[in-house]
């Protein structure tokens, strides 16, 4: 049993959506997130990466850029730029891309729920990611950017979305980043937020998709303000945006290498894979990576005998790190070792071929995605993937969903 319950938004007026919602925090540097608001007053990056407002040279860790991205949601709230409903709302949350859609609902879920493991995690977190999250909630007073979660299909739960969509009309609907078409509605029944509610009761678990340092931060912020008796009853939820498992699309997240190539490099790769050269640049089935070298692609085929069937161990990011990147280039901590950087999928494999024939990296691996089914495995098992296992495409913009935690004034 889990609990999803509905929850008073903080949102742009309709006219406003396109221009306040913007790329995650976490996928753009602040140079990026500069170039991306310049002229664009209404620009959610002015809250969610306020150091934008500030001089360049400034941290984007330092109490300046927190106590900036509070004076940036005040002045938006003031300016009606962004409101905050009157009554307790579920949201419908459907992006298109490519002709296909995943919708989700947009929700608050328990941080009792996470602590009792029913929301299921799948990564390892940083202290110090966890520590600017922390400090951004609290300097807001909001949970300031959506977790993505997944549960597994309901049948019952598909037909309450889709029947609300087939019968109102979506209060957003606009085209961002990478054509993605973005629509919003407002489930404002209480009878269907009822069904909706009672519906999430029966499922015993939710799974973090994406964001896994915004979920350990807002938990911890709950936790701290039950501790500190500053809580309110909304301080115990947390944003959050929940898709069916089957409408989720990972893409492959590739490894790009800066080494010394061995003279046996070959002899090596031929002891634990079926090496072929190539025209494919993205491998075609699973156990498979293509690699990028001095201008040739190759296949490397993983031998039946090494793969294992661990959740964790028979994933390909941990095939191609177990029996190559380890073993040949002593490349053990891929979270901190700097030989080895990750391209998400969305780049495709020409950015590798740029990556090694400009000779910024010297070899690069083209992956197979991480399947969903996969996902869900490895949290069911309560094992952790390896670092940057999964790109998921579409991204869901920031500045549509604000949750506000009441524990503070707002105007």
């Amino acid at each position: 049993m889990v609990v999803v319950r509905p929850f008073r938004a903080i949102r742009p007026k309709a006219s406003l959506a396109d221009k306040v919602a913007e790329l995650p925090y976490d996928v753009v540097d602040s140079s990026q997130a500069r170039d991306l608001a310049e002229g664009n007053p209404y620009s959610y990056f002015h809250i969610d990466k306020a150091e934008i407002d500030l001089a360049q040279s400034i941290s984007p860790y330092d109490a300046q850029v927190y106590q900036k991205a509070a004076a940036n949601l005040t002045a938006f709230l003031q300016k009606g730029w962004l409101k905050k409903d009157i009554q307790d709302n579920y949201y419908l949350y459907q992006l298109t891309m490519n002709g296909r859609s995943q919708t989700g609902l947009v929700a608050c879920t328990s941080i009792d729920d996470y602590s009792a493991a029913n929301i299921k995690k799948h990564e390892y977190t940083r202290h110090e990611k966890e520590i600017d999250r922390m400090n951004h909630i609290r300097s807001c007073d909001a949970n300031t950017s959506p977790i993505f979660l997944s549960y597994r299909k309901n049948q019952e739960i598909q037909q309450l979305i889709q029947n609300w969509q087939k019968t109102h009309e979506a209060i957003y609907d606009f085209t961002s980043y990478y054509e993605v078409e973005h629509k919003v509605w407002l489930l404002d029944d209480k009878t269907v937020i009822q069904q909706l509610e009672e519906a999430f009761t029966a499922l015993d678990a939710l799974y973090i998709a994406d964001g896994h340092h915004r979920t350990e931060s807002a938990v911890k912020i709950g936790l701290e303000k039950r501790e500190e008796q500053t809580n309110s009853m909304e301080s115990d939820y947390f944003l959050s945006i929940l898709f069916p498992e089957d409408e989720l699309l990972i893409k492959e997240y590739n490894r790009v290498l800066d080494v010394k190539i061995p003279e046996d490099f070959f002899a090596q790769l031929k002891e634990n894979f079926v090496l072929e050269e190539t025209n494919e640049k993205r491998p075609d089935n699973a156990a498979k990576m293509c690699m990028y070298l001095e201008g040739t692609w190759y296949s490397l085929q993983v031998k039946e005998d090494k793969i294992l069937t661990d959740p964790v161990a028979k994933l390909d990011v941990s095939l191609l790190q177990d029996l190559l990147i380890a073993p040949i280039f002593n490349i053990q901590d891929v979270r901190s070792d700097q030989r080895i950087d990750f391209v998400g999928g969305i780049y495709g494999p020409q950015k590798l071929e740029e990556l090694v024939d400009e000779k910024k990296r010297t070899v690069a691996f083209s992956m197979y995605p991480t399947k969903m089914q996969d996902l869900l495995e490895v949290a069911d098992a309560q094992e952790i993937m390896p670092p940057k296992s999964t790109w998921f495409e579409p991204k869901l913009l920031s500045g549509l969903f604000l949750h506000d935690l009441e524990t503070t004034a707002k105007p």
